[in-house]
């Protein structure tokens, strides 16, 4: 299969090397990221080891085949940007699989290809971005694909198919939307409280406020699911959050590794966007507002 991975930071070089043994796979990415990949391979270490030749460009001007798998892997905030940079290489044979963060990726996208193009996962694998060319894979986990319409067709199973075949561990979803939700409730729980207070994802546990924050905010943002007609359950979700944060301990999180960096942050489209459809069904957003205002005072 063609594959073009637009956002090859961690995530997205991770999945891009794993997946380029058995398909054609492009990345594309920052430039001296780029540059590092050409010149001595992509390197994988941690709990996957790999010296991979990949094929990489920093423009996707520089794409000469129209993929039939585009995945965008880039961050919340730049989704509009990379997929209008991407229609140019987009066909009537090209599914797109928005592997991202936040609430709001699916809208950004609709506005620009049509939604059944579309097709959404999430995946729970930890990924650092050491150095360019080197990505460290600091956990393995699961991922989940779904269409947006809950139904089990052709491509949803022959890409799940792929990426199992290529380590990947990848299940379906009849339910993809709930399970958007899920993480981003997980994520507006552990990703703002470990950028505010500078942590590893483990000391969230370690410290009893902060872990009573954490099921505060994991109780608010259940509210605000609800509201939209998203029936999570609290304590499932919050089993959720803990095991995550006990499988990532010795993580830094994106958004505190985004805050040390100085570089923005996705709050916006995670705890932002669960405060506006909280104000949007007069459901309290108190604790995410909280969280949102500090974050971006960082």
């Amino acid at each position: 299969m063609n594959i073009v991975v637009f956002g090859a930071g961690a995530i997205g070089s991770l999945f891009g090397g794993l997946l380029n043994k058995d398909n054609n796979v492009l990345l594309i990415g920052r430039k001296s990221h780029i540059t590092a990949i050409k010149k001595n391979g992509l390197k994988l270490d941690g709990k996957t080891r790999l010296n991979i030749k990949i094929k990489a460009e920093s423009s996707i001007d520089n794409v000469t085949f129209s993929p039939d798998l585009l995945i965008l892997t880039v961050k919340s905030y730049d989704t509009e940007s990379a997929i209008l940079q991407a229609i140019k290489i987009i066909t009537d044979d090209t599914t797109v699989l928005s592997l991202q963060n936040g609430l709001d990726n699916i809208e950004k996208i609709s506005k620009h290809i049509k939604s059944e193009r579309i097709i959404v996962g999430i995946t729970t694998h930890g990924a650092l971005f050491s150095k360019s060319g080197v990505i460290t894979h600091t956990g393995k986990g699961m991922t989940v694909l779904g269409e947006l319409n809950g139904k089990k067709t052709e491509r949803l199973e022959s890409i799940v198919k792929l990426f199992n075949k290529s380590g990947i561990e990848t299940k379906e979803s009849m339910n993809i939307l709930k399970e958007i939700w899920s993480k981003a409730i997980i994520n507006s729980s552990i990703n703002p409280l470990t950028a505010i207070f500078k942590c590893k994802n483990g000391y969230l546990l370690k410290n009893p406020i902060l872990k009573k924050l954490l099921e505060n905010i994991c109780e608010e943002s259940i509210s605000i699911s609800k509201s939209e007609g998203i029936d999570l359950s609290y304590l499932d979700t919050l089993a959720k959050t803990k095991e995550v944060i006990k499988n990532t301990s010795d993580n830094y999180s994106s958004m505190l590794q985004s805050i040390i960096k100085s570089k923005k942050t996705e709050i916006d489209s995670i705890n932002g966007k669960l405060i506006e459809i909280g104000k949007k069904n007069n459901v309290s957003t108190l604790t995410n507002e909280i969280l949102l205002y500090s974050v971006k005072s960082l």
